[in-house]
Formats: structure tokens, sequence, C-alpha cells
């Protein structure tokens, strides 16, 4: 299981002395952690990938800004973070896999407006899950049914 990879991972940047890898797995393991609390249960597998996806986007975020900001060092160090954390996620579909896999789903769900996005979205999500970017599925999603 994904968590148990990171505590031990953790672990063996710990003896490796490894102080970035530690730290970004510490506060990693503390906001799933806050998850399960705030869920009332164990996190299931894709639960602990939305948290890691959340902290993603939250240090490539932060990056944007401190480059921003003109201070690349930061921005450098948030990235780095970042990969990291990427690291432990499925590989992305992207291009012509994902442009497959929307088609797909619009054909399974039989949408044929915008209306229909909803289902479409959800049927793309429950099988690729991680693996996809949802920003980048909605837009291709909204493209489709529009045109």
């Amino acid at each position: 299981m994904l968590l148990d990879t990171l505590n031990d991972d953790l672990k063996t940047a710990m003896k490796a002395g490894d102080t970035v890898r530690r730290d970004v797995l510490r506060m990693t393991l503390s906001e799933i952690k806050n998850a399960r609390i705030e869920k009332g249960k164990d996190l299931e597998e894709a639960d602990v990938m939305q948290v890691l996806k959340k902290a993603i986007k939250s240090r490539a975020e932060s990056a944007e800004q401190y480059a921003a900001g003109g201070r690349q060092d930061l921005a450098d160090k948030e990235l780095g973070e970042a990969k990291i954390l990427e690291a432990y996620l499925p590989e992305q579909i992207t291009g012509a896999a994902l442009e497959k896999a929307v088609d797909e789903a619009i054909a399974e769900t039989g949408a044929s407006s915008i209306k229909d996005m909803g289902g479409v979205m959800k049927a793309i999500m429950a099988r690729h899950g991680a693996a996809v970017d949802g920003k980048e599925v909605g837009a291709l999603v909204k493209a489709r049914l529009q045109g």
C-alpha cells in the first residue's frame, strides 16, 4: 500500500541523512493523517493519492508565486519537493491516450451535450483516478461535448 511505502521511504531517508526527502515525506504523512482524522476513518488508496496530488499542486502553485516574485531559489526548492512526491503517483495519462479515454467515456455514457459532462467525468475518474489530471480531463470533455 502507498502509505506503507511512504513510511518505509521516510525511514530510509532518515537513515541516509536525506533531509529534504525526510522533511517532504514527514509533511506529507502529516497531511495524510489530518485527512484521515477529518474523514473519521482509515483512508483508501485513492484518498492517499488525492492528498499527494493536492500537495504536489500546492507546491507547484507556490513555485509559480516565488518565481513571479523573483525568488527562483525558493521556486526550485518547491519544484524539487513536488518531484519527490510525483514519484509516488502512477504515470500520468496524457495526449492521445487521454483523448482516447475521454472518447471512450463519452461513448460509454452516451453523452451528447455539456449537460452530460458530470457523468463523463465520473466515468473517467472512476476508471483512471490519479493517473489523470482533472483539469485537463474537464477541458477535453467540455471541448468534445460542445463541438
